[in-house]
């Protein structure tokens, strides 16, 4: 295929979509209760969804590759994705629904997830022709481990980095995390996988697998190793409305830091930025940041520990 008929996007997102209905209660609730509603949102969400409209949000040109069932979720949460601007034409529609999410946000930010995937099964190898697609960074959430393989078959030796979201141990994570160049992952993925509690013990461990390697830890913040040494992140104060999909901003934050090829200590302040501002409104996708908001709250956000 002709250059000038190519796409070029600065990251590529690969994995899991859905469709989050979004309750935020007025207290914790205990078996058998109920309770009324304070807030509702209903949006599109899903961990790689989610990180390609933030580095859409942040000024990057992005493009989602996954599945949308051919159903009302699947429709809006395909609108959404247009609407800002994220490239679309790699979504793969289908009979089997749409993912559902349910999510009760507790008072304190903290919330509680059940996902409905019916019997849905990941895309199968040669599913998607990428001939027409130059990604600077491609970021996979594991949930689509097949079409990580075809990407990672596809553009190796072209320039192209890779990355890894590692939310758990699963088959997926398991398939990728020696293939790519950053492991960005979970506290909870480095425990499975080291059965280390110290992070900076897995992060010795993890080292051995990528050439860069990042542990988020929540409210902790983040620590990694990589060819520019060792460091921590500490964690930005916020308020905490609803910590849903912070996980996503941070990991979009730091693709579209990398394929515009800025060094970790800037990705991880703008990454641990944009997650924080993620907490701050109820629902993942509304409360995703621009590059705006997050250059502001930079300016402004003291640090903490």
């Amino acid at each position: 295929m002709e250059k000038s008929q190519q796409k070029t996007v600065d990251v590529l997102c690969a994995g899991h979509a859905s469709f989050d209905l979004v309750f935020a209660v007025p207290e914790n609730l205990l078996p058998d209760d109920k309770s009324v509603a304070t807030a509702f949102v209903r949006c599109g969400g899903g961990p790689a969804a989610n990180a390609a409209v933030t580095v859409a949000r942040l000024g990057y040109r992005s493009a989602f590759v996954g599945y949308l069932g051919r159903d009302i979720f699947g429709d809006m949460h395909l609108a959404e994705l247009e609407g800002e601007g994220v490239l679309v034409e790699h979504v793969v529609r289908g009979d089997p629904q749409t993912p559902v999410s349910a999510v009760l946000v507790k008072p304190d930010g903290a919330r509680s997830l059940v996902n409905y995937r019916a019997d849905l099964k990941p895309l199968p190898r040669g599913k998607i022709d990428f001939s027409a697609m130059q990604p600077k960074a491609i970021l996979f959430d594991g949930h689509e481990p097949f079409i990580a393989l075809d990407l990672l078959d596809h553009f190796k030796g072209r320039s192209v980095k890779f990355a890894l979201d590692a939310g758990s141990l699963h088959p997926g994570t398991e398939l990728l995390y020696n293939r790519v160049d950053y492991l960005v992952c979970s506290k909870k993925f480095a425990r499975q996988f080291t059965g280390e509690y110290d992070p900076q013990r897995a992060l010795d461990i993890l080292s051995e697998h990528a050439p860069v390697v990042v542990i988020t830890l929540g409210e902790r913040g983040c620590v990694w190793r990589g060819p520019e040494g060792i460091g921590d992140q500490p964690a930005y104060s916020v308020k905490a409305v609803d910590t849903t999909g912070a996980g996503d901003a941070f990991h979009g934050a730091f693709a579209a830091c990398i394929a515009a090829g800025k060094d970790l200590a800037y990705t991880m302040r703008h990454a641990s930025a944009a997650a924080a501002l993620s907490c701050t409104k109820l629902g993942a996708r509304r409360s995703l940041p621009t590059k705006r908001e997050v250059d502001q709250f930079l300016d402004t956000s003291p640090r903490t520990r």
